[in-house]
């Protein structure tokens, strides 16, 4: 496993992140769900991502017993906050009371007295920017958060919070980005990665393998894999359905000679695909077993030509989704994507 700086600030974070959403508390049974932990420790992960919303709350609860007899430095926690975690008006958003209140909360399920990077999970157009900002930045003058991030906002919203930030004066500053990104999923390319670039904010990339689409376990023409997301329970068939459509698995297997040529499986060759693009930090993955852990996590340290990029949009073509208008609308998928109804 190698490390990458988190955009021009001072931490580290390994190349591949192990994130619990649609897993930890919600689709897998708690003892896998530590032991897909144990083997994203055994592979050198060293970065974790949750959030407060994650099975309201038993995701970073998880999260946190498995990582408690782990030296607490050696490894990197995230989480997020901003959507909702219960009923009332302010168990939502990022107003300076639900932040607090969010944080303290993570912070006592997580069991740990401090996060290495506390992200605004969405943007909230019903707070004004500065109180979340200020609300952020006095989490980092008590210690109870290192580093800040946003996740699935667009340029124009981080330009802003930097510019207000600047304008205040505050100590901290968003260094990371945690945005979908993946070989169909490019809608961050246009807009939000040139200004992240510049302003020295890391991307760390969930859905690497849009849901798993791009293993190349669901085919065309044939029934769903019986262990697969897709057939399970919970919320996890709502998303992968967006990606099941005939049209997108027949592109998807014509990657499948480029992973063979490469000599990588397509999990693989999916997540080390994300860590070419400049700007990414680290890819997160999640999974159901152990061995999808040591497998994704494979990617790590892994080049890939700059002819074998070319090859990849060349197979999906008008697959690509590159409208930077779906930021943060993760369902507005192409119709091609999606199965007929």
């Amino acid at each position: 496993m190698e490390s990458r700086r988190l955009g021009r600030s001072g931490l580290y974070v390994s190349e591949i992140t192990y994130g619990n959403w649609l897993t930890h508390g919600e689709l897998v049974e708690r003892d896998i769900a530590l032991a897909c932990i144990r083997a994203a420790l055994d592979a050198g992960i060293t970065t974790f991502d949750t959030a407060d919303v994650y099975a309201q709350g038993a995701a970073e609860q998880v999260l946190g017993d498995a990582l408690r007899t782990v030296t607490r430095s050696s490894v990197e926690i995230a989480t997020k906050v901003c959507l909702p975690t219960g009923d009332g008006p302010n168990d939502r958003g990022l107003s300076r009371k639900h932040i607090l209140e969010s944080c303290h909360a993570s912070l006592r399920r997580l069991g740990t007295d401090y996060v290495d990077l506390y992200q605004a999970h969405r943007f909230d157009e019903n707070t004004p920017l500065d109180e979340t900002l200020i609300a952020f930045d006095d989490l980092v003058r008590q210690g109870k958060v290192l580093y800040l991030g946003v996740s699935e906002w667009t340029a124009p919203q981080i330009e802003a919070a930097l510019r207000i930030a600047a304008d205040l004066g505050l100590r901290s500053r968003i260094v990371a980005n945690q945005p979908q990104y993946n070989m169909l999923w490019r809608v961050i390319e246009p807009e939000v990665l040139p200004l992240c670039e510049r302003e020295g904010i890391g991307q760390m990339v969930f859905q690497p393998l849009a849901q798993g689409v791009l293993t190349g376990k669901y085919q065309p023409g044939r029934p769903l894999p019986a262990d697969s997301r897709a057939t399970s329970g919970g919320r996890a068939p709502r998303f992968i359905g967006r990606v099941l459509g005939p049209a997108l698995l027949e592109r998807v297997q014509q990657l499948r000679p480029l992973a063979e040529d490469a000599g990588l499986s397509m999990a693989r060759f999916a997540v080390a695909w994300t860590l070419q693009t400049s700007g990414v930090s680290s890819a997160i993955i999640g999974a159901s077993r152990p061995e999808q852990v040591t497998e994704n996590a494979g990617a790590a340290g892994v080049r890939l030509p700059g002819a074998l990029l070319t090859k990849v949009d060349e197979v999906l073509g008008d697959l690509i989704d590159r409208d930077p208008a779906k930021t943060a609308r993760m369902m507005s998928v192409k119709p091609e994507w999606s199965r007929p109804a």
